[in-house]
């Protein structure tokens, strides 16, 4: 998203972050299959460490967008949504459902291509 949003030239009208809704993956880098993808497609990113959503998250954004729907149920968790911020990102698409989740699957490349679609659907929706 952040690289979609750099190829818009639209940097200073968004933040967007990454949280964790488990606790599993909390101070992990980056997912190793993520990476390679990323670094395969030419998209810029930088190390980090996973951490998991926070109560003042809500406040915070203005959306909240999950992959899945046990994203959603964890997030549902920690707040109630009165503004509708919480989607799932294939949301913004044509064909909604949940982004294949390729820590299952063992195919990130399938993984890559719902969340480019659902991105773009993101990015279109919200420069309306």
């Amino acid at each position: 998203m952040k690289n979609l949003v750099k190829e818009a030239g639209l940097e200073k009208d968004f933040f967007i972050e990454s949280a964790a809704t488990s606790t599993e993956e909390i101070g992990n880098d980056m997912y190793p299959p993520a990476k390679a993808k990323l670094r395969s497609e030419g998209i810029p990113f930088s190390p980090r460490a996973a951490r998991q959503i926070r109560p003042a998250d809500y406040d915070t954004y203005d959306l909240l967008i999950g992959m899945d729907s046990e994203n959603l149920y964890y997030m549902n968790r920690c707040w109630t949504d009165t503004e509708g911020k919480i989607h799932l990102l294939l949301d913004f698409t044509s064909s909604k459902g949940e982004v294949a989740d390729p820590w299952y699957s063992g195919n990130f490349d399938r993984a890559y291509d719902d969340i480019v679609r659902g991105c773009k659907g993101l990015l279109k929706k919200l420069s309306l």
